[in-house]
């Protein structure tokens, strides 16, 4: 079939060589536009865009989003040893933020702005916010202390342990920490004073990259202009928050992977240039130094270059144009791509160029040269790049964007090398021959393979089984360790380890870092109910859940407005009853002429005689459960009791949380990134061993359907799954764990490393018995050069800054290398060893395209 197609193409290359100039305008101007749409692309490190938007987490949040707002702040963190400069500071330069705008945004960069907090009616009524469980302790402290201080009025008492004095303490302590949390300090600032904080809210979305960086450059250029030193002569004021974090992850990652392509890239085309100066001059001049020939090799290096490079560089802004209009962005996963497909779809290039000189070395013209490469070679780069493309489609099927989008870009992104590699690259070689850049016709055949004969003398034949026995005897001891190691492979759940450290980030939040204010909710998890009727339902059956959790308890706490704030009035006079209490309580002669600082400032804070209307409630103690239209009372928060950066706490967080159902039948979803997160490491550890089996599989039918034959297509498998034994066991050994990055590698490990395997034994068996050297000479050196090329362009990752994906580089160099190592050491081994034994042997058929390709 794929005979008949090439030979219906025939026509075709025949015009690409006649009509060069527009083949090549076409490309480069298509390329053009490839390139301006690629420029376009984003990178999304948002893990939670990885799966499907039909999943309720991923609802839950961005309803979340929507209705609430996933704010991040922009923090200007003012220091100097006088609180009084800072505050003056800082009522200058708030109202100018507030202010700032620019032209192309039709509002300021900020819409509000926390700074200070109206503590002094809080002061007065603070326990009219106070929860029943923390009124019920407010009682009980009080009623303690009453009862200590009977029992030290009476002379009879005698205090053998002061257990009633200890409890109180105890009680004391607890009710500090309480009304602290909610009343808190007037200004957010460092326990010295001499750090104030002030956190400024964006109008825009959080991913607006251009929006930050504008917002960020004229809040900077407002700060200086202000001149802070004029307010103290030791001020400091840096403006930092988790507003500018995501700007700050996006430019680390995009540099950082310009970085690792722009090195690996370098290494590739460094190798496989001077593989062909190599193979050119030694052509050319043999074992001797010529310095003639020298020279007029490397005046070719740049010509080399361009006709290894240009055809690639082409098919990269081909692939990422159409991501662009596919996805409009890359995630985590797919922006490791320009290496992979670089690496990859250069292995074309050398197989069509080498044959290409091939021809000319035998004194073909320019245009019987190309014809012949594309007829033979042509053909057979077209069968390993669909059928590696098809491995690649298969992970499409995945829900796990990590696999799908990567199986799709990958794919695409290879069927365009072949294109320009069979059609670029002709009509650039015929231009190039028309110019002093490139001179072939005088050149000699570079020959990927070698007319070396094996030598069938007995001398030979023993020490090949001696070697051969040593191998296979090896093999199988390291084999057996790597399987006794496997069941000590773990996964990596803690998300920290895999994050790489902002320096910035951390230097910019230095100072804002020391003082804090309140409690974190940045992994809390948010419950949006219709009504806030339903508000305290939902909050009682998640209390239940965690009263009755005691194998792995993940809620520290739930919260919601009501508990504090009572919304009609027969509550808030029930309140106002239970006050009265407190100060009868308060007005206990043992308690009536305290001077303990807690009394006096409970007293203080039971003053409330009436009910407290809505509008009169602090914003700070509204607004975590407002919505962005205002409407108050409709969330539901839970805090987690456990860190949430470690994957198994997130999917039991999830367990416990992601979902409620209200007596009537609604259920309501939980919105959080940690829950996001956990549905993503189950879907990824679900689909990862799906996925590697569809690929095993559509490699064991494409070998029967080449090999037909289930001997040779088990000999060819051994590499592979050698190679992965052995893969698994230097993991364990080097101390390295699967992870949500590197696990995306294997189904790739398996689709370029089966090569190696089919390539041996099919030339093998085009070859004949007592062939095992010949083949390791020429189909060797072909398969060796192809899977360097490929893992030159995955060790660029190696550099790469982010944890998660140098993992993805070190695995994928590793696993590849190995099997490298089986198919060109292990499996000749055996091959030979078979031969040894067997008196007589059946070839099967074989294909004519794979006669081609070894």
């Amino acid at each position: 079939m794929i005979d008949r197609l090439f030979k219906l193409l025939r026509p075709f290359i025949r015009w690409v060589i006649k009509k060069p100039t527009p083949v090549l305008l076409t490309s480069i101007a298509l390329a053009i536009i490839g390139f301006l749409l690629a420029r376009q692309l984003t990178i999304d490190t948002d893990l939670s865009k990885l799966i499907p938007d039909s999943y309720h987490s991923v609802q839950a949040l961005n309803k979340l989003t929507e209705q609430v707002g996933g704010e991040h702040d922009a923090t200007v963190a003012i220091q100097s040893p006088s609180f009084e400069a800072n505050r003056a500071f800082a009522e200058v330069l708030i109202p100018k933020v507030l202010g700032l705008k620019k032209a192309e945004y039709q509002e300021p960069y900020f819409k509000r702005v926390e700074y200070r907090r109206e503590i002094k009616f809080l002061k007065h009524n603070a326990l009219y916010f106070a929860t029943s469980t923390e009124l019920d302790l407010l009682q009980e402290y009080l009623e303690a202390e009453i009862e200590d201080a009977k029992n030290k009025a009476n002379p009879f008492y005698f205090d053998l342990d002061d257990e009633e004095g200890l409890r109180a303490d105890s009680l004391a302590n607890e009710l500090i920490v309480k009304y602290d949390q909610l009343a808190g300090s007037e200004y957010n600032t460092s326990p010295d004073s001499t750090v104030l904080v002030i956190k400024f809210f964006p109008s825009h979305a959080q991913t607006e990259l251009e929006f930050i960086r504008h917002a960020y450059s004229d809040l900077n250029t407002l700060i200086s202009t202000l001149n802070p030193c004029s307010y103290h002569p030791e001020m400091i004021v840096v403006a930092g928050g988790p507003m500018i974090r995501t700007l700050i992850e996006i430019e680390t990652i995009v540099a950082d992977i310009k970085s690792s392509f722009g090195a690996g890239v370098f290494m590739l085309m460094l190798a496989v240039v001077s593989f062909f100066f190599y193979k050119s001059y030694r052509a050319r001049a043999g074992r001797q130094f010529n310095f003639s020939v020298l020279f007029s090799q490397l005046l070719q290096v740049p010509a080399h270059t361009l006709i290894m490079g240009l055809p690639l560089v082409l098919s990269l802004c081909w692939t990422f144009g159409l991501a662009y209009l596919f996805y409009a962005h890359l995630n985590i996963m797919t922006s490791t791509l320009g290496l992979l497909l670089f690496g990859m779809g250069i292995d074309f290039g050398i197989h069509f160029f080498a044959r290409y000189t091939e021809e000319r070395g035998k004194g073909e013209s320019v245009s019987e040269a190309i014809e012949t490469t594309f007829m033979t070679t042509g053909q057979a780069i077209f069968a390993v790049g669909i059928t590696t493309a098809a491995a690649f489609f298969i992970l499409m099927v995945a829900d796990f964007k990590g696999f799908s989008e990567f199986g799709a870009i990958s794919g695409i992104g290879l069927i365009l090398a072949i294109v320009s590699y069979t059609i670029f690259l002709p009509a650039l070689l015929v231009v190039f021959e028309r110019s002093p850049l490139l001179n072939l016709h005088t050149d000699i055949s570079i020959q990927l393979e070698s007319d070396n004969r094996f030598s069938k003398n007995s001398d030979k034949k023993n020490r090949w089984k001696l070697i051969s026995t040593g191998v296979i005897g090896l093999s199988i001891v390291i084999t057996l360790m790597s399987v006794t190691e496997i069941p000590k492979l773990s996964f990596e759940y803690d998300f920290g380890e895999l994050e790489p450290k902002y320096e910035r980030y951390s230097e910019l939040n230095r100072i804002a870092s020391k003082a804090s204010r309140g409690r974190s909710d940045r992994n809390s998890a948010y419950i949006i109910v219709e009504n806030p009727s339903e508000a305290p339902q939902v909050a009682d059956i998640l209390r239940k859940r965690k009263e009755m959790d005691f194998s792995s308890p993940t809620i520290k706490e739930i919260e919601i407005l009501q508990d504090r704030y009572p919304f009609d009035d027969e509550e808030a006079n029930l309140k106002i009853d239970r006050l009265v209490n407190i100060t009868e309580l308060l007005d206990d002669p043992f308690l009536r002429s305290s001077t303990n600082r807690d009394i006096l400032r409970l007293r203080e804070s039971a003053s409330t005689k009436h009910i407290i209307p809505v509008d009169s409630v602090p914003d700070f103690i509204k607004a975590p459960f407002t919505s962005i239209s205002g409407s108050i009372g409709n969330l539901v928060i839970i805090h987690p009791s456990v860190s949430l950066s470690d994957g198994r706490n997130s999917m039991n967080f999830a367990d416990d949380v992601s979902s409620v159902t209200l007596p009537d039948g609604t259920t309501y979803y939980a919105g959080s990134t940690s829950i996001v997160a956990s549905d993503m490491l189950r879907l990824l550890m679900e689909e990862a061993p799906l996925m590697v089996a569809l690929t095993i599989a559509f490699i064991i039918i494409f070998k029967l359907l080449i090999l037909r034959n289930i001997k040779w297509v088990a000999l060819a498998l051994l590499p592979l799954i050698t190679s992965f034994v052995w893969l698994f066991g230097l993991m364990v050994l080097f101390g390295w764990k699967l992870n949500f990055y590197n696990l995306v590698v294997f189904p790739t490990i398996l689709g370029i490393g089966d090569d190696s395997g089919i390539h041996i034994v099919h030339r093998y068996l085009e070859e004949g018995k007592g062939a095992v050297s010949k083949v390791l000479r020429s189909t060797g050196e072909h398969i060796s050069i192809s899977i360097f090329t490929t893992m030159l362009g995955f060790s660029g990752l190696l550099f790469s800054i982010h944890p998660g994906l140098r993992t993805i580089g070190e695995l994928a160099v590793l696993g590849i290398g190995l099997s490298l190592i089986a198919a060109l050491i292990l499996l000749p081994s055996i091959i030979f060893m078979l031969e040894y034994f067997s008196k007589k042997r059946t070839c099967p058929p074989t294909n004519s395209i794979w006669k081609i390709l070894t």
